[in-house]
Protein backbone atom coordinates (compact mmCIF):
# COMPACT_ATOMS: atom_id res chain seq x y z
CA UNK A 1 0.00 0.00 0.00
CA UNK A 2 1.39 3.39 -1.00
CA UNK A 3 1.38 6.15 1.64
CA UNK A 4 -0.16 4.13 4.43
CA UNK A 5 -1.41 6.36 7.23
CA UNK A 6 0.56 5.88 10.45
CA UNK A 7 -1.12 4.58 13.58
CA UNK A 8 -0.83 6.61 16.78
CA UNK A 9 1.41 3.87 18.20
CA UNK A 10 3.89 4.48 15.35
CA UNK A 11 4.37 8.22 15.98
CA UNK A 12 7.13 8.00 18.64
CA UNK A 13 5.31 10.38 20.95
CA UNK A 14 7.10 11.52 24.07
CA UNK A 15 5.62 10.81 27.47
CA UNK A 16 5.04 13.81 29.75
CA UNK A 17 8.26 12.97 31.60
CA UNK A 18 10.24 12.60 28.36
CA UNK A 19 8.86 15.94 27.14
CA UNK A 20 9.81 17.68 30.40
CA UNK A 21 13.40 16.40 30.10
CA UNK A 22 13.80 16.93 26.34
CA UNK A 23 16.03 19.68 24.99
CA UNK A 24 13.80 22.65 24.21
CA UNK A 25 13.66 25.05 21.28
CA UNK A 26 14.92 28.44 22.54
CA UNK A 27 11.54 30.09 22.01
CA UNK A 28 9.27 31.55 24.67
CA UNK A 29 5.71 32.45 23.70
CA UNK A 30 3.97 35.46 25.21
CA UNK A 31 0.20 35.64 24.76
CA UNK A 32 -0.81 39.28 25.25
CA UNK A 33 -4.47 39.45 26.36
CA UNK A 34 -5.87 36.59 24.27
CA UNK A 35 -9.64 36.26 24.63
CA UNK A 36 -10.39 32.92 22.95
CA UNK A 37 -9.87 29.84 25.08
CA UNK A 38 -9.72 27.75 21.91
CA UNK A 39 -6.88 29.92 20.57
CA UNK A 40 -5.00 29.48 23.85
CA UNK A 41 -5.40 25.71 23.67
CA UNK A 42 -4.27 25.65 20.04
CA UNK A 43 -1.12 27.60 20.90
CA UNK A 44 -0.35 25.10 23.67
CA UNK A 45 -0.70 22.25 21.19
CA UNK A 46 1.64 23.94 18.69
CA UNK A 47 4.11 24.70 21.50
CA UNK A 48 4.13 21.02 22.43
CA UNK A 49 4.71 19.97 18.81
CA UNK A 50 7.85 22.10 18.52
CA UNK A 51 9.25 21.65 22.07
CA UNK A 52 8.80 25.31 23.03
CA UNK A 53 10.56 26.37 26.23
CA UNK A 54 7.66 28.18 27.93
CA UNK A 55 4.39 30.06 27.45
CA UNK A 56 3.53 33.21 29.38
CA UNK A 57 -0.20 33.92 29.61
CA UNK A 58 -0.58 37.66 30.19
CA UNK A 59 -3.38 39.96 31.29
CA UNK A 60 -6.85 38.61 30.52
CA UNK A 61 -5.47 35.46 28.87
CA UNK A 62 -7.15 32.52 30.62
CA UNK A 63 -5.09 29.80 32.27
CA UNK A 64 -5.44 26.03 32.53
CA UNK A 65 -7.26 24.10 33.71
CA UNK A 66 -10.28 25.10 31.69
CA UNK A 67 -12.43 22.76 29.60
CA UNK A 68 -12.28 24.97 26.47
CA UNK A 69 -8.48 25.24 26.65
CA UNK A 70 -8.24 21.49 27.31
CA UNK A 71 -10.49 20.74 24.31
CA UNK A 72 -7.99 22.17 21.80
CA UNK A 73 -4.75 21.65 23.77
CA UNK A 74 -5.27 17.86 23.91
CA UNK A 75 -3.05 17.47 26.97
CA UNK A 76 -0.36 20.00 25.99
CA UNK A 77 -1.08 22.03 29.14
CA UNK A 78 0.48 19.10 31.02
CA UNK A 79 3.70 19.12 28.96
CA UNK A 80 4.46 22.74 28.12
CA UNK A 81 5.69 24.91 30.99
CA UNK A 82 3.50 27.97 31.46
CA UNK A 83 3.01 30.87 33.83
CA UNK A 84 0.44 33.64 34.20
CA UNK A 85 1.82 37.19 34.41
CA UNK A 86 -0.51 40.14 34.81
CA UNK A 87 1.55 42.84 33.09
CA UNK A 88 2.97 42.05 29.65
CA UNK A 89 5.22 45.12 29.57
CA UNK A 90 6.87 44.25 32.88
CA UNK A 91 7.40 40.69 31.64
CA UNK A 92 9.03 41.98 28.42
CA UNK A 93 11.39 44.18 30.45
CA UNK A 94 12.34 41.24 32.69
CA UNK A 95 12.94 38.92 29.73
CA UNK A 96 15.14 41.55 28.06
CA UNK A 97 17.10 42.02 31.30
CA UNK A 98 17.70 38.24 31.19
CA UNK A 99 19.14 38.52 27.67
CA UNK A 100 16.08 37.34 25.77
CA UNK A 101 15.35 39.10 22.47
CA UNK A 102 11.67 40.05 22.19
CA UNK A 103 9.88 39.70 18.85
CA UNK A 104 6.42 41.27 18.56
CA UNK A 105 4.32 39.74 15.79
CA UNK A 106 2.46 42.73 14.40
CA UNK A 107 1.89 44.92 11.37
CA UNK A 108 3.90 48.04 12.16
CA UNK A 109 6.17 50.65 10.64
CA UNK A 110 9.68 49.28 10.09
CA UNK A 111 8.57 45.69 10.75
CA UNK A 112 10.77 42.98 9.28
CA UNK A 113 8.92 40.47 7.12
CA UNK A 114 9.08 37.00 8.66
CA UNK A 115 10.71 35.54 5.55
CA UNK A 116 13.53 38.12 5.89
CA UNK A 117 14.21 37.47 9.59
CA UNK A 118 17.09 35.17 10.50
CA UNK A 119 17.37 34.12 14.14
CA UNK A 120 20.81 33.81 15.74
CA UNK A 121 21.59 30.23 16.74
CA UNK A 122 22.64 30.93 20.32
CA UNK A 123 19.85 33.40 21.15
CA UNK A 124 16.61 32.80 23.05
CA UNK A 125 13.62 34.65 21.63
CA UNK A 126 10.32 35.61 23.23
CA UNK A 127 7.61 35.83 20.59
CA UNK A 128 4.63 38.02 21.49
CA UNK A 129 1.21 37.34 19.96
CA UNK A 130 -1.59 39.81 20.56
CA UNK A 131 -5.28 40.13 21.20
CA UNK A 132 -7.65 38.91 18.49
CA UNK A 133 -9.04 42.42 17.86
CA UNK A 134 -6.38 44.90 18.98
CA UNK A 135 -3.22 42.85 18.31
CA UNK A 136 -0.07 43.34 20.37
CA UNK A 137 -0.40 46.48 22.51
CA UNK A 138 1.49 49.55 21.28
CA UNK A 139 3.41 49.66 24.57
CA UNK A 140 4.73 46.13 23.96
CA UNK A 141 5.43 46.84 20.27
CA UNK A 142 7.46 49.90 21.33
CA UNK A 143 9.50 47.86 23.83
CA UNK A 144 10.14 44.86 21.54
CA UNK A 145 13.64 44.39 20.14
CA UNK A 146 12.17 43.57 16.74
CA UNK A 147 8.73 43.65 15.15
CA UNK A 148 8.04 40.80 12.74
CA UNK A 149 5.24 40.87 10.21
CA UNK A 150 3.82 37.81 8.48
CA UNK A 151 3.60 38.63 4.75
CA UNK A 152 0.00 38.46 3.55
CA UNK A 153 -1.23 39.03 0.02
CA UNK A 154 -5.03 38.83 0.14
CA UNK A 155 -7.65 41.42 1.04
CA UNK A 156 -7.94 40.74 4.80
CA UNK A 157 -4.36 41.07 6.10
CA UNK A 158 -5.46 39.39 9.29
CA UNK A 159 -4.73 35.90 10.61
CA UNK A 160 -6.20 34.13 13.61
CA UNK A 161 -3.74 34.20 16.51
CA UNK A 162 -3.43 30.41 16.59
CA UNK A 163 -2.66 30.38 12.85
CA UNK A 164 -0.12 33.20 13.29
CA UNK A 165 1.54 31.24 16.09
CA UNK A 166 1.74 28.13 13.92
CA UNK A 167 3.26 30.01 10.99
CA UNK A 168 5.84 31.88 13.10
CA UNK A 169 6.82 28.95 15.31
CA UNK A 170 7.30 26.65 12.32
CA UNK A 171 9.34 29.28 10.48
CA UNK A 172 11.65 30.01 13.44
CA UNK A 173 11.94 26.30 14.30
CA UNK A 174 13.04 25.53 10.74
CA UNK A 175 15.45 28.47 10.58
CA UNK A 176 17.01 27.41 13.88
CA UNK A 177 17.91 24.11 12.28
CA UNK A 178 15.69 22.05 14.55
CA UNK A 179 14.29 19.90 11.74
CA UNK A 180 15.87 16.44 11.75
Amino acid sequence: MKNRKLKNSELSRKSITEFKHASKTPLILVLDNIRSLNNIGSVFRTADAFLIEKIYLCGITATPPHKDIRKTALGATETVTWEHVENTTELIEQLQADGVQVLAIEQAENAIMLNNFTPKGDQTYAVVFGNEVKGVSQEVVSKANTVIEIPQYGSKHSLNISVSAGVVIWDLFAKMGKIS
